[in-house]
């Protein structure tokens, strides 16, 4: 892992470029790369290096990787059953649109005490599968799945506690354009996983329709 200060994002071979879900460009352009001044022991090894203003950056390799085994391992449960939660401003629209174009049920305001483990709730849902937009802000839909026994994938950062995500896309999960980037592909990727996408039914949607209001 190289660790070398550089503000730049080091430069990638065109032929590093062409197995990547999207160009290497629109991953930086959008900054999903971009971390925080803290890591935490679970995130070093999605760490590709620091830059000069102490900002730690995540290997995208690991996060282009990483959203494709999500989505293949999402692939196996209905659609209805992944239940894609986020707390932040900025992941509320991105999650809500990754429910609309998967089927999936999402959840993007607070989140009630009991809505995964207490049957009497209003809200109550019985998910197979939980989707984090940040295991920290996501906590108590954290918890409750980790007390029911059903998978967690989350999008974590590099100061994120990873220790109840059962499979950790390495992202940075609190810029707008990063979380919107994210959600696009993981839906797109779910698709294509499902075989619901095809030369009748593309994927008509931009990064920016994923992309919350300013």
């Amino acid at each position: 892992m190289s660790m070398q200060e550089d503000p730049v994002t080091a430069p990638t071979s065109p032929q590093e470029e062409g197995d990547l879900l999207v160009p290497f460009e629109t991953y930086t352009t959008n900054g999903v790369e971009i971390g925080t001044q803290q890591k935490s022991a679970s995130m070093r090894k999605f760490i590709d290096r620091i830059r000069h203003d102490g900002l730690y950056v995540l290997n995208l390799r690991e996060t282009d990787q990483r959203i494709r085994v999500a989505a293949k391992f999402l692939s196996r449960f209905p659609p209805e059953k992944i239940l894609a939660v986020s707390q932040r401003q900025y992941g509320q629209k991105p999650v809500r649109m990754f429910a609309n174009v998967s089927g999936a049920t999402s959840t993007s305001e607070r989140m009630v005490p009991g809505s995964l483990t207490n049957p009497n709730l209003p809200g109550y849902v019985e998910p197979k599968v939980l989707v984090v937009a940040d295991p920290a802000t996501d906590l108590q839909a954290l918890t409750e799945a980790v007390s029911i026994g059903i998978p967690v994938v989350g999008l974590c950062d590099v100061n994120n506690d990873t220790r109840n995500v059962d499979l950790v896309i390495p992202a940075n999960n609190k810029g707008r354009a990063s979380l919107a980037t994210v959600y696009w592909l993981l839906a797109r990727e779910l698709l294509r996983e499902q075989k619901r996408l095809d030369t009748d039914h593309p994927f008509n949607y931009s990064i920016e329709d994923f992309q919350a209001p300013l």
